[in-house]
């Protein structure tokens, strides 16, 4: 039976903490030494060896990389002057409930609006007429496509 060495001797050591003080990458500190690059990463960090960031930095730019990211209202501003403003005049006024229909009966043109519960006795389909081969009529399209609560809230 073939006798295993240790992968790190003490002049491997020496010889990566030479590398690494010297400024090389961990890929090229591993294609010198003669093992891979996880091997290099997972010595450095048991010899708590490490360089970059600390964490205080971190932090700091972790805070700032936060505040980058909240710019919902600047995008909406440069989408409206874009393509205008989008608040088109809602269809209001009840909803026909005269034409409803079955799984069964419902075809291309009708409204896929579920009413009740799927299993009831009452469970059917709104089955007014959609426009333009829409999913819903314009009453339920009014409620299936609101605009997200936050810039309903922004537009006052």
């Amino acid at each position: 039976m073939p006798v295993l060495s240790s992968t790190w001797t003490d002049e491997r050591i020496e010889l990566l903490k030479q590398h690494f003080e010297a400024g090389l990458s961990c890929r090229e500190i591993a294609a010198d030494i003669g093992v891979s690059r996880n091997a290099v990463i997972g010595k450095l960090s048991r010899l708590n060896l490490t360089r970059g960031r600390t964490g205080d930095e971190r932090k700091v730019q972790d805070r700032g990389a936060a505040r980058a990211k909240a710019v919902p209202r600047l995008q909406y501003e440069m989408l409206a002057t874009i393509y205008g403003d989008t608040d088109a005049p809602v269809v209001t006024g009840p909803i026909d409930e005269a034409n409803r229909c079955s799984l069964l009966e419902l075809a291309e043109n009708r409204c896929r609006w579920p009413i009740s519960s799927p299993g009831a006795e009452d469970f059917c389909f709104c089955g007014n007429s959609a426009p333009d081969g829409q999913p819903y009529c314009a009453g339920h399209s009014r409620l299936a496509y609101r605009p997200p609560t936050r810039a309903r809230a922004i537009r006052g």
